[in-house]
């Protein structure tokens, strides 16, 4: 899994204070930046995560590549809906030999993890033979429409590896550029930072936030799973590790400070 920060919106601790302080102040819009140097825009910030306050923060975004990923993962992450989503595709991208992520108890186990990639290997078989015999069938159709050689070929191509993809594992391997804003990465970040998320979904959650952390740690200070900052909101579901979650995310905030 590879997980890349590709652009978030400058100054935007400095922007998040701004705009709240526009909410608690009689200033107007050419002063809600004077005055804000870095300790005062730290110290404010500080104070309005510890309240809660949360719609100032959405003014801020960040934009992720992310690739070494399962579409099951995928299929998790595209719930989140205040966000934007651009993914590789399989209808217009042909895998000639497609990647795959193997889940971790399937990797330690040899029997499970030989049935596994046989399994992989297969549904690359199958995917080039399909995208062959369907091939051949649009080409010979293109070219009876009268279309030109070169024309035929690629509209063939296109609708073979269309309806042949239908074969790809959830396991098949995915590409995504992910944008979402503060706010809704604090919402993604309890959800999927928690011990009982899906391990992959979890995996790219802690990482997202690792990467958040090293701009803006203030800004993402209480960030992580429910019971970081209070009790577990799973109730009777809850993992009983309280303790070791709470250690594990003070430990990622001294790094992010370092």
């Amino acid at each position: 899994m590879k997980v890349q920060l590709l652009r978030y919106t400058p100054d935007g601790e400095k922007l998040v204070a701004s705009a709240a302080k526009l909410c608690y102040s009689p200033v107007g819009i050419d002063e809600i930046e004077q005055g804000q140097d870095e300790e005062r825009v730290h110290n404010f910030l500080d104070l309005l995560m510890d309240l809660g306050h949360e719609s100032p923060i959405e003014h801020v975004s960040f934009t992720f590549g992310i690739e070494g990923v399962s579409r099951t993962l995928t299929h998790q992450l595209v719930r989140h809906r205040i966000a934007s989503y651009s993914q590789q595709s399989q209808r217009y991208v042909r895998l000639d030999q497609f990647e795959y992520i193997i889940p971790p108890s399937i990797e330690k186990n040899p029997e499970a993890r030989e049935l596994f990639i046989k399994t992989m290997e297969a549904d690359q078989a199958a995917y080039d033979k399909l995208v062959e015999v369907l091939f051949a069938e649009h080409y010979d159709a293109y070219l009876a429409q009268g279309r030109k050689e070169k024309d035929a070929k690629q509209r063939a191509e296109k609708d073979a590896i269309e309806d042949a993809r239908y074969v790809f594992p959830n396991a098949c391997e995915t590409k995504i550029v992910v944008t979402m804003n503060a706010r809704s990465l604090l919402n993604f970040f309890a959800l999927r930072t928690c011990n009982r998320a899906q391990w992959e979904i979890r995996r790219l959650g802690i990482e997202m936030l690792r990467e958040v952390k090293k701009v803006y740690p203030t800004l993402f200070k209480n960030a992580g799973p429910g019971c970081v900052n209070g009790p577990c909101p799973e109730g009777a579901m809850t993992c009983g590790k309280i303790v070791e979650v709470r250690e594990f995310f003070e430990d990622m905030n001294r790094e992010a400070q370092r």
